[in-house]
């Protein structure tokens, strides 16, 4: 089994798991601990800011490209999901592109479920402070997102859980680092928001990341034979395919 199989069957489990614990009324424990720690529910009565250029109900949808393009492409995925930055590097650029010349706009559904399954709370501290970055608008979201996966940790480092690493990376992003921007990361400002996102994820019946939808038809974007990426020129004449289909 190659290693690419490997990370998304954790992922799937989580994510399985975690659907199972809905189930029982379960999920979401880590929202007892506010909006200090992982978990993917918020507690009751405290207070969600949620930032500017959010859709969807409770503003849990963050969407990238033309609000008016005739197609939609969903994304469902984990900042600390290591097949996702597989997917990223491959064929990222020319998903956004094709969000760039209006081909589709991209609807983000973000997970935080492997806060919960692997301890720690960097899923949601990523989400939160690209929500900072949303607040300022949806390309520099965009922007900080690459840089996410660019300088995604192992699995098991939960290394986007420090506030001064997620400012490091969001320097690279030109004109983002701001005096608000620096408070909202470090004072955990879009945490609840975040943690908001990762339960509408979780009840989404998504059951593995990353998963990618356009116009509701599910895109299979890995090789069933090496279990790599699909290329870009690949994934181009996928999304056509699918386009043509609908018509």
């Amino acid at each position: 089994m190659n290693s690419n199989t490997t990370m998304r069957m954790r992922c799937a489990a989580a994510l399985t798991a975690l659907a199972a614990l809905t189930v029982l009324g379960l999920a979401g424990c880590g929202s007892s601990t506010g909006t200090s720690g992982g978990g993917s529910g918020t507690a009751a009565g405290q207070a969600v800011t949620v930032p500017a250029n959010t859709s969807g109900p409770g503003g849990t949808v963050i969407v990238y490209g033309k609000a008016d393009a005739a197609n939609t492409l969903d994304v469902y995925e984990d900042f600390r999901c290591p097949v996702c930055d597989r997917l990223e590097r491959a064929d990222g650029a020319t998903i956004q592109q094709l969000a760039d010349n209006g081909t589709y706009k991209i609807q983000y559904h973000m997970g935080t479920f492997l806060d919960d399954n692997l301890g720690g709370s960097g899923s949601v501290a990523a989400l939160a402070a690209a929500g900072a970055a949303l607040n300022e608008s949806p390309a520099k979201y965009e922007q900080f997102r690459t840089v996410l996966y660019a300088n995604q940790p192992d699995e098991q480092n939960d290394a986007f859980a420090s506030a001064d690493h997620l400012l490091e990376l969001a320097a690279k992003v030109p004109g983002l680092r701001s005096a608000a921007f620096d408070q909202a990361v470090r004072n955990g400002t879009y945490k609840p928001w975040a943690q908001r996102v990762g339960a509408a994820f979780a009840g989404s019946g998504v059951t593995g990341t990353p998963t990618v939808l356009l116009n509701g038809t599910t895109l299979t974007l890995f090789d069933s034979g090496t279990g790599e990426p699909i290329t870009p020129a690949q994934y181009q004449a996928l999304v056509q395919q699918t386009i043509g289909a609908k018509k």
